[in-house]
């Protein structure tokens, strides 16, 4: 994302703007995308409409179809299954890692996207409190400074922001999360391997209870 006075080109900006609304729920599953219609909505050419559902469609958030549309994606419970699977391996090493490297300033970031999270959750603001959920995550990848980790989570970043946006008991996860940023202040790699693993099954959970 651009910063202030920054540039943004319309292609990241139409791409920015769609991603959020597929991530936050505006456009629902199935719902079509037509160029031109996106093109009239967000007042550009149809140019950056078609890079920006190029870019969706290779993050897995959108099903191209023939000519000059595409559709929102409607993940199959085969893919939430494949996506558990992914996630399970890795967030175990990511976590680990984090609290084995973790440095005072990564500390401060995630302390900050935590208290976000907390604040989002108790005022119900339920798409501020994804958000900043999926950030947390992002974070404790980044602190992981494992260079071909990094590189895996940019490929499958949307499809996991998406996956961490399905579930609706916000303050448990923000209370999850809050237990795990404790372990790695501490170092405690030992309570970290045994948090994660709650929160992913805690996570299952409230996602087969969100799509009930």
């Amino acid at each position: 994302m651009a910063g202030a006075g920054e540039f943004e080109p319309e292609s990241e900006r139409v791409t920015r703007q769609l991603r959020d609304e597929i991530l936050d729920g505006v456009r629902e599953p199935g719902s079509k995308l037509v160029e031109r219609d996106l093109a009239a909505q967000l007042g550009v050419s149809r140019v950056p409409v078609r890079d920006a559902l190029r870019v969706l469609v290779a993050e897995g958030l959108v099903t191209p179809r023939p000519r000059t549309w595409a559709v929102v994606r409607e993940f199959t419970s085969t893919d939430i299954a494949d996506l558990t699977e992914v996630r399970a391996a890795l967030e175990v090493l990511t976590f680990r890692l984090a609290a084995q490297r973790r440095q005072r300033a990564d500390l401060e970031r995630l302390r900050a996207t935590l208290d976000e999270e907390l604040a989002a959750a108790r005022a119900g603001d339920a798409v501020r409190a994804r958000r900043a959920a999926a950030d947390f995550h992002e974070t404790v990848t980044s602190m992981a400074a494992n260079e071909l980790l990094s590189e895996l989570e940019n490929t499958w970043r949307s499809r996991m922001r998406w996956l961490l946006g399905q579930h609706d008991d916000h303050l448990t996860m923000a209370q999850d999360h809050e237990a795990l940023y404790r372990a790695i202040a501490d170092r405690d790699v030992a309570a970290v391997e045994k948090l994660v693993v709650q929160h992913l099954e805690t996570s299952r959970r409230a996602i087969a209870d969100h799509r009930g």
